[in-house]
């Protein structure tokens, strides 16, 4: 799976390992392909019928837990998820010194000029610091001090076998997605500085500096270790970023710092309160006129029960334990609630998997489509993200 991962930053499996990782990738998308659609079959011939009018997400699962298909799918998709860690976690502890050098290589190369800013004394989230989030060892937090990249090696490394080249050959998919979406959809828009909430390693940072050349670019997140890796990432791609350790409920910019504030796959990691802190805080940092748009998973109101309670699976199985309470709010409330207008929602095709062309066409359309790919790992994925603008100031 080195092939998916940044050069400069790749491991070096022995070949027992890249048999592994390479069967572990082929697992996952056994899982999430033909028996997924041989337990979606399953359920609407025998299960689906006995199910009352109106029924919901969590009626699904009710009505699934005792069927043996969904158990063994489900007892597959978790020893998959574990082998991912186990596939990678191994090379990583075999070469954290060499991670560090090279580490301490990019960091000193001034040629791109990003940046990386600690916070030693930032408070680590409970949210954050008592899960293993999608069963990941130590979660994204850990980190063993200066130069320490393991959590950030093990993510990037982890996503290439996790995602079985679903997330493109640099990650970055849905980054370089939307970024293209929004180019056609709003091409009047210039953001001079752009912010990543929640952005680990920098896979969905480093498209905005692409798609807006002339823009400063940030992402913040609370981990260091993460932060570190993808500010090395970065300088080893040679894009310019810049890498701030930072809690997104109360990031440390001033008052309207930015045209455009992203996130990815990040809101559904925290309580409901955090997210309504965060989308204030969104709103604290635009200026008038900027953009908040987050790529997320959909929400259960646009998708069928049995989809509903697909997504949902993550909250029970994989660590994710506020993930279906956020796909219960409304994100059109949840917008407006923060003081935004102009709310929008789109599906945006996967450029690795339908092209730019179809990305161009959806820039058209003024609404997301409800699928069973919309959010979903698996062949076909569409992206499904929602914003809204800062009005002019008081």
């Amino acid at each position: 799976m080195s092939r998916f991962v940044t050069p400069a930053l790749a491991l070096s499996p022995t070949p027992d390992e890249q048999a592994a990782q390479a069967f572990v990738s082929s697992l996952r998308n056994h899982v999430l392909n033909p028996l997924a659609a041989a337990m979606k079959a399953r359920f609407e011939a025998e299960i689906a019928p006995s199910l009352p009018e109106g029924a919901t997400g969590r009626d699904v699962h009710a009505a699934m837990r005792g069927d043996r298909l969904f158990r063994f799918y489900s007892a597959a998709r978790v020893k998959a998820q574990d082998m991912v860690w186990a596939s990678v976690r191994p090379i990583i502890d075999r070469e954290r010194r060499s991670l560090a050098d090279r580490f301490r290589a990019l960091a000193a190369d001034r040629t791109t000029a990003g940046t990386l800013t600690l916070d030693p004394g930032l408070p680590i989230p409970k949210n954050v610091a008592a899960l293993d989030v999608h069963r990941m060892p130590g979660n994204y937090h850990l980190d063993a001090g200066a130069d320490d990249l393991a959590a950030g090696a093990l993510y990037e490394n982890g996503l290439a076998v996790f995602s079985f080249g679903l997330m493109g050959e640099t990650l970055d998919d849905i980054g370089q997605s939307i970024a293209l979406w929004l180019r056609h959809r709003l091409p009047d828009f210039a953001p001079d500085a752009v912010l990543d909430l929640g952005c680990s390693v920098g896979h969905q940072t480093l498209p905005w500096k692409r798609a807006y050349p002339d823009a400063r670019v940030t992402g913040i997140d609370v981990a260091p270790a993460c932060l570190r890796y993808a500010h090395a990432r970065a300088q080893a791609m040679g894009v310019e970023a810049h890498f701030v350790q930072a809690d997104a409920t109360r990031a440390p910019f001033p008052d309207a710092s930015f045209d455009l504030v992203f996130s990815s796959m990040f809101l559904h990691e925290l309580p409901k309160a955090d997210i309504r802190a965060v989308f204030r805080e969104a709103h604290r940092l635009l200026r008038p006129g900027g953009l908040m748009l987050h790529y997320e998973l959909p929400p259960n109101a646009k998708l069928s029960p049995y989809d509903g309670f697909y997504l949902d699976w993550d909250s029970d199985y994989n660590s994710e334990p506020y993930y279906r309470g956020y796909r219960d709010l409304v994100p059109a409330d949840e917008v407006a609630r923060a003081g935004f207008h102009g709310f929008f929602e789109a599906s945006v095709p996967s450029l690795g998997w339908y092209g730019a062309d179809a990305i161009v066409a959806a820039a058209d359309a003024d609404r997301a489509e409800a699928s069973d790919r919309l959010g979903r790992l698996g062949d076909g994925v569409t992206w499904y993200c929602y914003g809204g603008f800062r009005g002019p100031a008081a």
